[in-house]
């Protein structure tokens, strides 16, 4: 069990998102989005056995699931064309994004040039720009979670969780799964 602003979170979802969420915020900022496929545990188990000696109590909880790091993302311009090439085997049970971004109030998204270079500069000097991390995590069954970490309020007890943060994302990853 995992306990997040005194309250006790049971969910494997849930633990699965806090803890890649963790592992990556570990590694720091200013880092490029990273790709986790969540498997149930006690499958992964069967198929490597030799990886019991490193789970914890936790890790081996009825319904937990460990997440994989998918590394050698293709390079793209576009996070859509990344998304809308995930395609996951049967033995993965969900999976986990996390990307960095940098947010505005409304009113300075309004005033945006439509060249995208020049966008992406203006956002970065603007005075209330918040850069944040956001992971988002899925299962087949299409439960989900996203959490945010800002950087000027970075620690573990002060990453925002919840459903709808960011629906778009949400989808992109749930239509993952679909046949």
């Amino acid at each position: 069990m995992v306990v997040v602003n005194s309250q006790p979170v049971i969910d494997p979802l849930a633990i699965a998102a806090l803890d890649t969420e963790r592992h990556v915020a570990a590694a720091g900022w200013d880092q490029p989005a990273r790709l986790f496929a969540l498997v149930r545990t006690a499958d992964l188990l069967q198929r490597e056995p030799q990886l019991r000696g490193q789970m914890g109590p936790s890790d081996l909880a009825e319904g937990a699931l460990t997440a994989i790091e998918q590394e050698g993302l293709p390079t793209t311009s576009s996070l859509e064309t990344l998304l809308g090439r995930l395609a996951w085997p049967a033995e993965v049970d969900g999976c986990a994004f996390a990307i960095e971004r940098m947010v505005v109030p409304p009113e300075a998204e309004r005033e945006l040039p439509s060249r995208g270079d020049d966008a992406v500069d203006l956002l970065a000097a603007h005075p209330d720009r918040k850069d944040v991390r956001l992971l988002v995590a899925v299962l087949r069954d299409g439960s989900s979670i996203c959490l945010l970490r800002q950087r000027d309020h970075d620690s573990d007890d002060a990453v925002a969780t919840g459903k709808d943060i960011a629906p778009g994302l949400v989808e992109a990853l749930k239509a993952s799964f679909e046949d």
